[in-house]
């Protein structure tokens, strides 16, 4: 599972367990628990069973913001965009204030490249002090950024959502890049140790921990990672890239 998708599965969960909470009609009653399979089957990567849950939830209440939400979630991993932001959109149509749908629509359209449109979502989600969970909406915003071309106005966002979360992956892999790319090896030495506190190597992770270690002088331990990297991940670009490299 994509890192993004896995953090925002971990909100989405996060969300519907707290909308779960309050009573109602037995209609009500049943459209909740076929969302909350719905969910539950997405997080064990379970598509057709989790699709089939959604879309009966949605013949419950078809005014359902969170049964939208995760429908659109659930084709956004499917690759099939245009659904994914019919049912976004709907689910912000139905809750604008809603501080998750903003944040996941907000995503989704600066991952296609609607840049304004989504960082003004972004804005809106990040900055409202109602958000318990802002970090997830600054990371976002800064990876909005990045797309944009405003990599210190990226890096603003990744500081201020460590400052509010210090362990929040997504937000400490950003920083080890943009770390590597300001030539501060040591600070990506730094921040790679807090992720790997909290999650495993990625393909990414390996490749600029190599050429901080290369870059630092720590000749041996470069290697180390290199060999990691073609060891874990063999068939991705960081592993062909370093692969070619000879005298690395």
């Amino acid at each position: 599972m994509r890192p993004n998708f896995r953090f925002a599965l971990s909100l989405l969960v996060a969300t519907l367990v707290a909308c779960s909470s309050a009573s109602g009609t037995k209609s009500e009653d049943a459209g909740d628990i076929h969302l909350q399979l719905g969910v539950r089957y997405l997080s064990m990567n379970k598509l057709e069973l989790a699709k089939e849950n959604l879309l009966l939830a949605l013949d419950s209440h078809s005014d359902n913001a969170q049964a939208h939400n995760a429908l659109a979630y659930l084709y956004e991993k499917l690759n099939q965009n245009e659904l994914a932001r019919q049912h976004y959109q709907t689910a912000l149509d139905l809750a604008p204030e809603d501080l998750g749908v903003q944040n996941n629509l907000g995503r989704f359209l600066c991952e296609q490249g609607e840049l304004d449109v989504g960082m003004a979502l972004l804005s809106q989600a990040s900055s409202n002090p109602l958000n318990d969970r802002q970090w997830l909406a600054l990371t976002n915003a800064g990876r909005c950024q990045l797309r944009l071309g405003q990599k210190q106005l990226a890096e603003s966002y990744f500081k201020q959502a460590l400052q509010l979360d210090t362990a929040y992956a997504p937000a400490l892999v950003e920083m080890q890049k943009i770390a590597y790319q300001n030539g501060d090896f040591w600070a990506a030495k730094g921040y790679l140790q807090r992720y790997l506190g909290v999650a495993a190597h990625t393909a990414e992770t390996l490749w600029f921990a190599a050429f901080a270690e290369w870059a630092l002088g720590n000749k041996e331990l470069a290697r180390e990672y290199k060999t990691l990297l073609l060891e874990k991940f063999p068939l991705s670009n960081e592993a062909k890239k370093i692969a070619a490299i000879k005298d690395f």
